[in-house]
């Protein structure tokens, strides 16, 4: 068994177990939550904004999370974190706050994107993914921050996941990728019939049949993927199906009762997941 097939296994065992090991009851640990009780969440507010882009500043920058206590000398672990919301401009980067925030409090530094999105101008495909591109490179610069810049992790939920899974895609500067319930195959994912679904062929421009180059281009199942490829997803997930828990070379790590919002909130089981898959991968 390689190492992340291990890893796996034993994040699978400890969401299992997880009220039990934290001495709480199962009604603490949410499951299955909704984008509405996301947002109704108190978070941290970001240390720094900075603009990575010129096309359009108020919708090109990032936030950046630092932990509240570090000693001295010490450099925070880096997540670059890309959210999700359809590829859509109504779903802003305010409601990654949250889970931001409650990272930033387990240690962890983030630069969290903001970008073009479907109704900006500029924005859809590629204009959107320029932009995770143009804000990823752009960490590099955050040297007068308290990061460690050498081991980053890229991050993205649902729409955010395609994006963050291109973006590793070759690209030597990552260390590690992490799919929240991301989208792995826009293909595939254009052809179902909920609301997210649906709007793939505005963040497209169409739908398959009418620009499969583009599509191509598009889509992580044909690119390489990261040696470091984890996809984190919930079984009750019905915006972005299980299904697309899969890539090649990846590992998928699949969160029992958990739904496309869990990844965002806190206080569920998968956020805990997630946590224990960040330690693992800074330890080793």
């Amino acid at each position: 068994m390689n190492k992340y097939a291990c890893l796996s296994a034993c994040l699978t065992l400890l969401l299992s177990a997880f009220p039990s090991l934290c001495g709480a009851s199962e009604e603490t640990v949410k499951s299955n939550v909704s984008y509405s009780s996301v947002t109704a969440l108190s978070f941290n507010q970001a240390k720094a904004k900075l603009v990575y882009g010129a096309d359009n500043p108020a919708l090109q920058y990032g936030l950046l999370w630092l932990p509240d206590r570090l000693t001295a000398g010490q450099k925070a672990p880096l997540i670059v974190f890309i959210h999700g919301g359809c590829w859509l401009n109504e779903y802003d980067i305010q409601h990654s706050f949250p889970l931001s925030g409650a990272l930033a409090q387990a240690g962890y530094a983030v630069w969290s994107l903001e970008y073009r999105r479907t109704g900006d101008a500029g924005g859809g495909w590629p204009g959107s993914f320029a932009d995770i591109r143009q804000g990823l490179a752009f960490a590099s610069t955050l040297k007068d921050y308290p990061l460690d810049l050498d081991h980053k992790v890229v991050m993205g939920h649902s729409a955010g996941g395609h994006l963050a899974l291109l973006a590793a895609s070759g690209n030597a500067s990552v260390q590690a990728v992490i799919g929240l319930a991301a989208i792995t195959d826009i293909i595939e994912y254009s052809r179902g019939t909920n609301d997210c679904q649906t709007a793939t062929s505005g963040f497209m421009g169409g739908d398959y049949a009418a620009n499969p180059d583009a599509y191509d281009a598009a889509n992580p199942a044909g690119k390489p993927t990261h040696a470091t490829t984890l996809l984190l997803h919930g079984d009750m997930d019905n915006i972005v199906p299980a299904g697309q828990a899969h890539l090649p070379g990846a590992t998928p790590v699949m969160a029992e009762g958990a739904g496309h919002f869990d990844w965002l909130h806190p206080d569920t089981g998968a956020y805990h997941l997630l946590l224990s898959t960040l330690e693992q991968y800074f330890r080793d």
